[in-house]
Formats: C-alpha cells, sequence, structure tokens
C-alpha cells in the first residue's frame, strides 16, 4: 500500500511541475461552470472596456469583469446556479440577461450594445431568485463565510453548513446530522467525492479560507452522487485563474481559552492559468466540546495547507490539481470523575488489593490528512466536455491512552485502549457532459479502492468489570484471579458453571490483575464502481430531472444496486412559483471508520465484551433508501424567496454508531431499517437598505426500528420496540441577520439566532414502571420503587459529576460534581434545566423519549473590512461573539455515539488582516 502512495504522489508531484511548467492560453479546467463571450457596437465591432457582471443575489456571488482589447470576457470557475448578467459601458445602453450554469460545459453569452445612457445599477427581478430545479439545495458564497459568526475554529466548514442549511441538527465536534441521519453526508470537492466522516475526531476538514462557494443538496440526488447523500455538499475552492496581479491576505486572531490563529492566502495568475495558495494554523484551549461547561483539559492545534493549480494546455485541453495537507492534535476533554483516578496499583490478584491515586486521565488525538486530485477536461466540439480526474486521499488515525493505563479507568470507560488507523481512499472519477436544445446529460462513473487498517491494543482497567468473586448481594470484587479463591475469603464464585459471568479469557488481559494488552489487527479492502447517466430537460414551464446509477459495492459484504431517480418541478411564472417534487432510490454503504473491528470484533472471545455486543454478530452491510421530496419556491417581489421541502425516508438496514467507553472511538451498527419523515425551510432576503437575513428551519423524526442486525455494541433497542435515536430533533432554526452602515467605511454588523428544541437523550433518568417501551422499566420494579404510596427514580447509576453534567435538582437541592443526590429521588421532585424529564408514567422511547432542554444561542460579530480607505491594501477588522448570552446548555447528554457535551461557553475573538 504505502508503495502505491508513493508512486501516487510522485506522480502527482510530476504533473504538478508539469502543469506549472506549461503555459498556454484558454479557459478553466471543467471542474464548475465557465461564461465567455464578446461584446460589441451596433456595427459588429468590439468594444473593449465594457463592465461585465454576474451576480446571484441569494448566494451573495459577485464577479466584474473589463472586456480585453478583442470586447472579450470570460468568467471561470464559477459554481453551478443561476445568475443575472449585466453589460455596461459609457455611451451605451447598458443590457442585462439571466443565465444559467448548470454544467461543465462553457456556456457562450455575447452582447451588443446599442448607443444611449449607461447605467451601472443592477436591477434584479423577482425571477432572479428563483431556480426551476427539482433539487431543494442552499448556495452559499464566500461573502457569507467572513462575516457569519460561527460556532468552532477548528471545523468552520461543518459550523457553516449547519448554521447556513435547513435540515440540519447541530451535535457536539463540528459534527451535524443531516435530515434524520447520523452523518450520512458526502462532499464533492471540485468533482472529487468524499463520502466518509469529515467531523474533527474522524478527519481534518479541507479549511474554510480555501473554499469559493459551497451549494448543500438536501433534496433527492441526482444520479451523480451516491454513498452517503442525505446532505451532499458541493465545495467549489478559490481559484488564481485570471487574477492577473497577485492578490492575498494575512490574517491573525485572538480569543477567548487561548485560541489563536493564523492565516495567508495568496493567488494569482491569468487567462492560461493560475495558482491559489493558503496556509493556516491553529491553538486552542478548547479543541473539542468538553463534558463540562467549565473547560479543562480540551487542548488542541491544527495545521492547514492548500494549493490549487490550473492550466490551460491549449484551447480544447486544460488541468486542475488540488493538494493538502493538513494535522492535528488534541486532547480528550475530560470530566470531574477523570481526575485524581483511584486504581489498583498492586496486590490485583490476591484477596487484599492496593488502591491508590494514579492521576488525571490524560487521553490525545492525532490526525494527518493528505489529498492528492488532478483533473483533465477536454473540450469535444461545441457542447460536449470531458473530465477525467484520479484521486488519492488518507488519513492516519492515532489515539493515545494515559501514560499510565490505570488512569483511564471512568464511569463509562472499563477499558484502555490505544488505537492507529489508517483510510486510504484512492480512485478515479469521469463524467462527459454535453448540451443540446433542451437536454442537459451527464454521464460518468467513479471507481474507488478504500485501504481500511485498525491496530488497537487494549486493556482492562476497571477491577470489577470481570470479578472472578463477588459477595452475597452479588456485588463484584476487586482483587482474585480464580473462581475458586472466593469461598476461602468468605466470598462467591463468580464462575459461569456457578451461574456467574466470569470471563476467563478476559484475564490475561486485566491489567489491574497483572495482566497485559490484547493486540488486535484488522485490514479490508473495499472496492467501489458506480456508473450513472442523467438528464436534465427543460419543457416549456417544465423541468425535468431523470437518471439512473448503478452502484456494485465489494468490502466485507458485497451488495448490488440499481438506483433511479426522477424529479419535476413546474414555474408558474404569474405568481413567482416553483412547484416540485423528486424521488431517489440510494444504495447506503456502511462507514468506513472502525468498520473493520465492528464487524469482526463480537465473533472474538476478548474483544465482544469489551464491545459491549447486544444483538447482530455479523458483518455491518449496505443498505437501501426511498426517499420522497415534494416542495416549493416562492418569491415575494425582490425582496423575499422562501423555499421548503417536505421529506419522507424509509432505509432498510440503516446505520448509527456507538462508542468505547470514554473515547472518540466510534464504530457503525446496522439497524433493521428506519422512518425519517419531516421538513426543511429557507428563506433569504437578498438586500433591503443594506440588510440582507436568511432563516433556515427544520423538524425531522428519526425511528429505528431493531433488530440491530450487525455491527459491535449499543444501548439502545434492546426492548424490540421502535426508538428514536439521538440525532431525532422536533425543530430547530437559525436567523442570521446582516447590516452594512451606509457610510465610505461604514462597519458591518452580522448576527445569528439559533434555537434547538434538543436532540433525544435517552440516559436521561425517568419514572415509568409499566412502559413496554421505555428503559425506565425495571423487571423487578428496582428501577422505579414505589415506597408508602411515593413513586421514586433511582439515580444512583449516575456519579455526582454525572448528575451535575444533567443539572439534575431533587427537592429543590442540586447535584455538584462531587456531591451526589439522594440514590433515591420523588418522580415529582426530580426536574433540571439542562434535560427534559418526561412527566411520571409518559416516557416512551418512541413517543416521548427523555431529550436534552430546547436552548436559544445569540453569535454576533462586527467588522470593517477597509479599516483605513486603501485602494490597493487594505486593513479589516473583526470582532466575534459566539454564545453572546454565556447561556449554559447541552449538546447530548451520555449519547451512545459521543456521550455528554456542552455548548461553547461565551467566546470572544478579534481578527485583524491586511489585504493586497
Amino acid at each position: 500500500m504505502f508503495i502505491s502512495l508513493f508512486r501516487a504522489s510522485l506522480a502527482a508531484c510530476i504533473v504538478t511541475l508539469s502543469l506549472h511548467a506549461i503555459n498556454l492560453s484558454a479557459q478553466s479546467a471543467g471542474i464548475a461552470g465557465t461564461l465567455g463571450g464578446t461584446i460589441t457596437d451596433p456595427s459588429g465591432a468590439v468594444l473593449p472596456g465594457a463592465a461585465v457582471t454576474i451576480l446571484n443575489p441569494v448566494s451573495g456571488y459577485k464577479r466584474t469583469q473589463t472586456t480585453d482589447n478583442g470586447g472579450r470576457y470570460q468568467f471561470s470557475n464559477i459554481p453551478f446556479n443561476s445568475y443575472h448578467l449585466t453589460v455596461s459601458k459609457a455611451g451605451f445602453s447598458s443590457i442585462a440577461q439571466d443565465v444559467d450554469i448548470r454544467s461543465t460545459v462553457p456556456v457562450a453569452a455575447s452582447e451588443t450594445l446599442q448607443v444611449g445612457t449607461s447605467s451601472t445599477t443592477i436591477n434584479v427581478e423577482s425571477g432572479d431568485l428563483l431556480e426551476r430545479s427539482s433539487v431543494f439545495h442552499t448556495d452559499v458564497d464566500r461573502g457569507l463565510f467572513d462575516r457569519l459568526p460561527l460556532e468552532t475554529p477548528s471545523s468552520t466548514l461543518s459550523s457553516l453548513v449547519t448554521l447556513a442549511s435547513p435540515g440540519v441538527a447541530a451535535d457536539s465536534n463540528g459534527l451535524f446530522h443531516g435530515l434524520g441521519d447520523h452523518a450520512s453526508n458526502s462532499f464533492s470537492l471540485d468533482g472529487q467525492p468524499i463520502t466518509d466522516q469529515q467531523s474533527k475526531v474522524f478527519s481534518n476538514q479541507i479549511p474554510s479560507n480555501s473554499i469559493q462557494s459551497i451549494e448543500v443538496i438536501s433534496g433527492a440526488p441526482p444520479a451523480e452522487y451516491g454513498d452517503k447523500t442525505s446532505l451532499v455538499i458541493n465545495v467549489t475552492t478559490r481559484s488564481g485563474m485570471g487574477v492577473t496581479k497577485p492578490t492575498g491576505s494575512i490574517t491573525t486572531s485572538y480569543g477567548t481559552f487561548g485560541t489563536s490563529t493564523g492565516s495567508f492566502d495568496l493567488a494569482y495568475g491569468g487567462p492560461k492559468g493560475g495558482n491559489f495558495f493558503e496556509i493556516d494554523g491553529l491553538n486552542t484551549g478548547r479543541f473539542l466540546d468538553p463534558a463540562e461547561f467549565s473547560v479543562f483539559h480540551a487542548k488542541g492545534n491544527q495545521q492547514n495547507v492548500f494549493d490549487r493549480v490550473d492550466r490551460q494546455f491549449s484551447a480544447k485541453n486544460s488541468g486542475h490539481l488540488n493538494l493538502t495537507y493538513s494535522r492535528s492534535w488534541f486532547q480528550t476533554p475530560n470530566t470531574y470523575d477523570n481526575l485524581n483516578v483511584q486504581n489498583v496499583i498492586s496486590g490485583g490478584s490476591g484477596p487484599d488489593p492496593v488502591f491508590e491515586n494514579v492521576g488525571n486521565t490524560d487521553q490525545r488525538n492525532k490526525i494527518e490528512t493528505f489529498n492528492i486530485a488532478p483533473t483533465f477536461t477536454r473540450i469535444i466540439g461545441t457542447n460536449g466536455i470531458f473530465n477525467f480526474a484520479p484521486y488519492v486521499r488518507h488519513d492516519q488515525y492515532n489515539y493515545y491512552p494515559s501514560n499510565n493505563l490505570l488512569a483511564d479507568l471512568g464511569p463509562v470507560g472499563t477499558e484502555s485502549i490505544a488505537q492507529q488507523r489508517q483510510l486510504t481512499n484512492a480512485g478515479v472519477h469521469t463524467d462527459f457532459s454535453y448540451i443540446q436544445g433542451r437536454h442537459n446529460i451527464k454521464m460518468g462513473g467513479v471507481y474507488s479502492h478504500t485501504f481500511l487498517r485498525e491496530h488497537d491494543q487494549i486493556g482492562l482497567v476497571d477491577s470489577t468489570f470481570n470479578a472472578p468473586c463477588v459477595d452475597a448481594d452479588g456485588a463484584p470484587q476487586s482483587g482474585f484471579s480464580d473462581p475458586g479463591q472466593c469461598a476461602a475469603a468468605g466470598l462467591v464464585s463468580n464462575d459461569p458453571a456457578d451461574g456467574g459471568s466470569f470471563d476467563s479469557n478476559l484475564l490475561p488481559y486485566d491489567l489491574t490483575r497483572n495482566g497485559g494488552l490484547y493486540r488486535y489487527f484488522g485490514h479490508a479492502d473495499i472496492k467501489e464502481l458506480a456508473l450513472y447517466v442523467q438528464d436534465q430537460i427543460k419543457a416549456g414551464n417544465w423541468n425535468f430531472n431523470i437518471g439512473i446509477r448503478g452502484d456494485l459495492y465489494n468490502g466485507l459484504s458485497s451488495e448490488r444496486q440499481a438506483e433511479p431517480r426522477l424529479g419535476a418541478a413546474y414555474s408558474i411564472k404569474k405568481t413567482g412559483t416553483i412547484l416540485r417534487a423528486s424521488y431517489a432510490r440510494t444504495l447506503e454503504t456502511p462507514f468506513n471508520e472502525n468498520l473493520v473491528i465492528s464487524s469482526q470484533g463480537c465473533s472474538d472471545a476478548v474483544l465482544s465484551p469489551l464491545l459491549g455486543c447486544q444483538g447482530g454478530s455479523n458483518v455491518v452491510t449496505p443498505g437501501f433508501r426511498n426517499e420522497f421530496h415534494a416542495g416549493l419556491q416562492q418569491a415575494f417581489g425582490t425582496k423575499l424567496v422562501i423555499s421548503a421541502d417536505y421529506i419522507w425516508k424509509y432505509t432498510h438496514s440503516a446505520f448509527d454508531f456507538s462508542v468505547v467507553g470514554n473515547t472518540p472511538i466510534t464504530f457503525p451498527i446496522n439497524w433493521h431499517n428506519s422512518k425519517i419523515p419531516g421538513f426543511a425551510l429557507r428563506a433569504d432576503v437578498p438586500n433591503i437598505h443594506n440588510i440582507t437575513a436568511f432563516v433556515v428551519m427544520s423538524g425531522v423524526s428519526a425511528r429505528f426500528f431493531p433488530p440491530q442486525n450487525a455491527g459491535a455494541g449499543a444501548t439502545v433497542g434492546q426492548s424490540g420496540y421502535p426508538f428514536r435515536i439521538d440525532h431525532d430533533e422536533r425543530f430547530n432554526q437559525t436567523t442570521h441577520v446582516q447590516y452594512q452602515i451606509p457610510f465610505k467605511h461604514g462597519p458591518f454588523i452580522g448576527f445569528n439566532w439559533r434555537f434547538d428544541s434538543g436532540l433525544v437523550a435517552g440516559a436521561v433518568p425517568c419514572f415509568n414502571p409499566t412502559g413496554a417501551n421505555s428503559p425506565c422499566a425495571g423487571d423487578d420494579g428496582s428501577l422505579n420503587p414505589v415506597i408508602n404510596g411515593v413513586n421514586y427514580i433511582d439515580i444512583s447509576g449516575l456519579t455526582a459529576d454525572q448528575q451535575a453534567q444533567a443539572g439534575l435538582t431533587c427537592n429543590g437541592v442540586k447535584a455538584t460534581p462531587f456531591a451526589a443526590l439522594p440514590a433515591l429521588c420523588p418522580a415529582n421532585q426530580l426536574t433540571s434545566k439542562l434535560v427534559s424529564i418526561p412527566a411520571p408514567n409518559t416516557e416512551d422511547d418512541d413517543k416521548n423519549p427523555p431529550r436534552v432542554a430546547p436552548r436559544n444561542l445569540f453569535d454576533l460579530s462586527v467588522g470593517e473590512d477597509n479599516l483605513f480607505g486603501g485602494d490597493k491594501r487594505r486593513v479589516s477588522l473583526r470582532l466575534t461573539a459566539v454564545n453572546l448570552t454565556n447561556k449554559v446548555a447541552l449538546y447530548n447528554f451520555l449519547s451512545t455515539f459521543s456521550g455528554t457535551h456542552y455548548v461553547t461557553p461565551r467566546a470572544m475573538t478579534a481578527e485583524i488582516g491586511f489585504h493586497f
């Protein structure tokens, strides 16, 4: 594998040198749109110096050029969208038209200016706010990136998608759940498919400073997209093509938690090619979201390097290359339970083990990522274009336990784990696009080969987890190494022959009983081939999207699937309305992260009890989905446009994740099926008296149905009844308002309001002894005792710190990290401001599960793009406040996927930049 990687890297370097050495002319590579033409006067003579502007008033994308001596203009690297084109020149009447950029096939728009009075005002009409597409999507341009207050500097792309796109539930550590699915998102980076997870505990995201624009598809995906399609995030990177003078920025910032950043970018090129280079770094005291509102043991740093090269080989052939390297190092945040850990230091195999303070838990992570992605483009005739693009992307993930492995003991951690995991994705995508009349045809294929290598070293650090002896009440006892030792100590044997649960397979790996580490190595090669053809057809007021995709998946399991995609949109011009409906059949492939151990672990005598295998012990297999959308887009003049969709998804063999103890080591699991209905809406105010705004909102149910078919451990769904997964959220919304003060050097003000009704939090204590679909119901009533006619909730299963994390209060007394509540609390007296506890006898995992309490968060940014009024050189200043009111709130509580995490406390940041 390493030889293959070396060869791929060497080949990419050769391509890079070749691209830099060639300096020919024409247009950019076919990974985005190209628009060009010639401007003439009434006699047919060319007009140099005419101003040509393209604008999308909803996304905010705007670019302006002047025609050259031959009257020619050309815009390259244009994100797919609808645009308003205007041409003006002194002494001539301005003209405007609408152009659609929906393909890599270059679009020609030549115009003739009539003699008259010129106007520099761009007049936007209501039709410019609408898109005749059956696919619900959100477009965001770079102009919003710099003014939208983003929560986390270590995963700004995730924050941007969460705030700007409807249908997204916010989660901790930069994770977001699209339309009720766990991280079933794919990124298309200049056409390169990336379907592995991109949150900051799995990989390093592409830096937002390298991005020109994004399109988030939350509707039924067209046939060119597969694998993970709840959200498809199309990313167009920045380019130096056409930038005839060196243009760039140097920025630095400092803020709360000792967070400091620095970045540099430079774009330079011309009509024959260009280069964009970006480098940035981050150091912070709060890299991941801790399980405590107070931040400690949460340091981290990150470095990113990105380079994009564009070159034109001839009038018909062009090339493009993306190079990325990222590195991050960060601590796994501690809880108060991870401080001053007490554990066995000697005598663990005898009747009198010695306990002492073994220090604080100190678990750390390092992730290194590189990506090499060249693209070759050839124009065929006047209506066709061909792309060929190999790529290789590599993630190296290292998880380091505490230096003293015994310090990894915690209330949710019985083992110490070290991990070295590699994910290398090498492949090629190729496509041919052709536009003729009403047809916009695209056909292509994707082949990828993913190399998975998983190394784990595991040892037991809980002396009571696999105890040979128990007391008379069945409580496990520390010490001893053989059930035969129990009787002499007045204890009871825990041997399976005596009805106990002691597992002799684990004894050699019990670090509290002089054991060593169990070493696991798993590997797999995942091969995927996809072929597709699709057509966008314009027919009067109708717009149809039809296509079919075929996927062949061959990994630990195999699957074949034919996937039709259908969509239709109808335009009612008189009312400014677009009606749409769509359907997609998709193959849902397993997550690759820890796929091998999850598929094989339950068949391993040592791993099975450590991974908490609950149900399936088979290989995690692909599933399939039927997805339906119906929606509309409505313009209200030129001041407001609303786009909304109703969603219904049925998935057979639905995916979720489970987690190993108090670590970010997670693995995929299969449930029998899921049903996800919901809605998503976005409203945009393009510009009213220097005010721009948008609102996104959604409500999505995520109902999963047992049994668990495959994968390692899970703690939910064991009743056999349907349940809400912990990324189900009834309602969320983000409102962003931005005002540009209309002075020559007036600042801008940006304001966010984010409301989340709260994710499901199944570990919250509750009372429902007769509930058939409730974890509050114990078989013997022990979880819900009734004493003297009073209903009690047993909360002794939570530590004092966990009770404090949930904000639990019993009879007005609040839990603290070091003082627990009474073991039994009257059911009607257990309350919390951080979690929603169902009323007694009402909890139901499907109809009324516990949830994180609703929260409102407010963010503010104020800045000036040109502080001193420079023409060629500008100084910018920006001040940002995240969680302005310092709201204490949770993302989740003891989630089976990610544990407990608080939202960011109030964080203030000042950024200064120099732009040239």
